[in-house]
């Protein structure tokens, strides 16, 4: 014979089991956005602390000049944060605004053979604006010291 549950009991158990299905819940959304994770390395992040091949991510810095080849829709760069340097492999239309000297975020996966095969390609919009992560980076290697608009405090959006 089935003993007749408070009402305490009956608000504990509904308590408990709401607290399970958030805990599943949120199990299952971290599990589906995992492999949509990508995180921003640099460089020299990526000199210390070497990238697993085919492991998604973003790298950016400066576009090495003098590092560009193109053949056709192919195209192979390096990125710089001016202490490090990262071979990127291209195929696709670059960005208009992009250039040598210039900032840019490259999001795609290393290769076996240590070269980053980029399937997006993102170029800075305009004169005076750098990706803060960019910016970041290269204040970080030590090497660059220009003030960027969009870490300049005070600065009008």
């Amino acid at each position: 014979m089935m003993a007749k549950l408070s009402p305490k009991q009956t608000r504990l158990a509904a308590i408990v089991g709401g607290f399970a299905f958030l805990a599943v819940a949120a199990g299952l959304a971290l599990t589906a956005l995992e492999d949509n994770i990508v995180f921003f390395r640099s460089p020299s992040e990526l000199a210390a602390n070497p990238a697993t091949p085919g492991e998604a991510m973003r790298v950016g810095g400066l576009v090495r000049e003098g590092s560009v080849a193109r053949d056709g829709l192919r195209a192979k760069f390096e990125v710089t944060d001016l202490a490090h340097n990262i071979s990127v492999s291209y195929e696709g239309m670059l960005p208009d605004l992009f250039r040598e000297g210039q900032g840019v975020v490259a999001e795609g996966r290393f290769n076996g053979q240590g070269l980053f095969v980029a399937d997006t390609v993102l170029a800075k919009h305009d004169e005076t604006y750098m990706p803060p992560e960019v910016a970041e980076a290269l204040e970080k290697s030590g090497k660059y010291n220009q003030p960027h608009p969009g870490n300049a405090a005070g600065a009008s959006k």
